[in-house]
C-alpha cells in the first residue's frame, strides 16, 4: 500500500474552531455548531467563567482577567495544530483581544478571526456604555436586540436576579475589550483573514458599519451579510460557512512542520 500523500495529509487533519458567545451567554448557541460545520471541524465552544458548568467562578470584567482564564488553554490548542476563531458579538471583542495576544507571545496564529454581529473596536453605541445604566435605561436597549424574555422587568424574577448581573459584567468586559484595542500596547490590527458576518436586520451592527473591521487586520478581509437579527448565530447557515472556510484555508496551507512553522494563507 502507498503511503499518503500531503494533500492526504491536510485533507485528513482537523482545525479546531474555538466559538465565544455573545453577554450574557453561555455555550448553548453553538450546540448544533459540530454537525452545521461540517467534516474535519471539531466546534469547541468556550464559556466565560459564571455561565454554564463555570457558573459559580468570578466573572472576568477586563483583559487581564480574561487573559488570565482563556490564553493559556488556546496557546496549548495553538501549539499542538490548526485552529481558528469565531466569536458573536461580545464574543468577537473576546475573539480579536485572544488573536491579539497569542501574536503577542509568538504563537502560530490561527487560519482566521471570524467575527459576527458586534461593531469594530473603534466604534460607539449606547449599549456599551450601559453597563452602570439604570434597569429602566438598559433594558429598553436590551429589548431593542430581542433579547429580552417576558417578565424581565420583574425585579424579582430569576431571568432578573440570575441573568442580568451577568449581562452587566459582560457589557464591562466588552467595554474594557474595546479600550484595550486602541492601545498600541495591547491593541493594533491583527495580521492574518479576517471574516466579517453581520445579520441583515442587525439593529446594534448594522452590514455598512461592519465594513469598518478592515481596519484591524493587515491580512484579507471577507464581509458577509446573513438573513436574520443580532442572534443569527443559531442558524445552520454561518457554522456551514464557516466550516468552509476552515477546510478551505487548510487546503491551501502547507502541511504542518514544527510548532510555530504553520502559515495562514489569504481569505477566500
Amino acid at each position: 500500500m502507498t503511503s499518503p500523500t500531503a494533500v492526504d495529509e491536510v485533507v485528513e487533519q482537523r482545525t479546531r474552531l474555538h466559538c465565544l458567545a455573545h453577554a450574557g451567554a453561555g455555550t448553548s448557541s453553538y450546540r448544533r455548531w459540530p454537525a452545521a460545520a461540517g467534516p474535519a471541524v471539531d466546534v469547541a465552544a468556550l464559556p466565560l467563567p459564571g455561565r454554564d458548568s463555570r457558573r459559580r467562578e468570578p466573572r472576568v470584567t477586563d483583559r487581564t482577567g480574561l487573559l488570565g482564564d482563556l490564553l493559556g488553554p488556546l496557546l496549548e490548542t495553538a501549539r499542538s495544530g490548526p485552529y481558528a476563531l469565531y466569536g458573536h458579538s461580545l464574543g468577537a471583542l473576546v475573539a480579536y483581544t485572544l488573536t491579539r495576544a497569542l501574536a503577542d507571545e509568538g504563537a502560530p496564529p490561527p487560519l482566521f478571526l471570524a467575527v459576527g454581529a458586534c461593531l469594530p473596536p473603534h466604534a460607539t453605541a449606547a449599549l456599551m456604555s450601559a453597563a452602570e445604566a439604570p434597569d429602566e435605561q438598559l433594558l429598553p436597549l436590551l429589548g431593542d436586540l430581542g433579547s429580552l424574555p417576558k417578565g424581565a422587568a420583574d425585579p424579582g424574577g430569576l431571568w432578573h436576579r440570575s441573568v442580568l448581573p451577568v449581562l452587566r459584567d459582560d457589557l464591562r468586559l466588552a467595554k474594557a475589550l474595546r479600550r484595550a484595542a486602541l492601545d498600541p500596547a495591547t491593541g493594533g490590527p491583527v495580521n492574518i483573514p479576517l471574516l466579517v458576518f453581520a445579520g441583515s436586520d442587525d439593529p446594534l451592527a448594522a452590514p455598512t458599519a461592519l465594513q469598518e473591521w478592515r481596519q484591524w487586520t493587515t491580512g484579507p478581509t471577507t464581509v458577509r451579510t446573513l438573513t436574520g437579527n443580532h442572534f443569527f448565530a443559531g442558524d445552520d447557515t454561518l457554522p456551514a460557512l464557516i466550516g468552509e472556510a476552515c477546510r478551505a484555508h487548510m487546503s491551501r496551507t502547507p502541511a504542518a512542520g514544527p510548532a510555530g512553522t504553520r502559515t495562514a494563507d489569504g481569505a477566500r
